[in-house]
């Protein structure tokens, strides 16, 4: 079953933290591991209007993040995925895959004429999924990130919308 992606509420936040939580990974996450999930998820960093959820008969899945990634008009043209988390039990069903598309048809909708992201140089199944949905390595930024112990790549990808 594809699940359905739509523009997330205020509602959405307990949900949307308990996975945020729950999928904490050194893989991919450059904070320390937070002792419980975030109250409130939609905080001044964190906006509804930002975020894209799956969700199937069950609930929420998973949950993408798409922004401007520098408030300039010279940015205008580019959105960034600033976060993908999927629930466990829902990995390998296409929902990482149906967010990631969700989020270049809203980039393209918002006008915008690259879609960038950017993935730790260890999370090679990110980086997988990524590169099948069409994304590039555009840029490695050597040792950038101490996560887990150890200094690892930051990793620019960027697509053509």
């Amino acid at each position: 079953m594809r699940p359905l992606i739509r523009p997330a509420g205020p509602d959405d936040g307990p949900a949307l933290a308990r996975i945020d939580h729950a999928t904490w990974s050194p893989l991919h996450a450059v904070t320390e591991r937070p002792d419980a999930p975030a109250d409130p998820f939609f905080d001044g960093h964190r906006d509804p209007r930002d975020h894209l959820v799956a969700e199937d008969g069950r609930g929420i899945l998973g949950y993408a993040v798409l922004r401007c990634p520098v408030p300039l008009p010279a940015f205008a043209h580019v959105r960034q995925i600033q976060g993908l988390a999927v629930r466990e039990e829902a990995r390998g069903r296409g929902v990482g895959r149906a967010l990631l598309r969700a989020c270049a048809a809203e980039a393209r909708a918002q006008g915008a004429r690259r879609l960038t992201l950017r993935v730790l140089g260890h999370n090679a199944p990110a980086r997988a999924l990524y590169a099948a949905e069409g994304f590039r390595v555009e840029g490695v930024l050597p040792g950038e990130v101490f996560v887990g112990g150890e200094y690892v790549d930051d990793v620019l990808m960027g697509m053509v919308l």
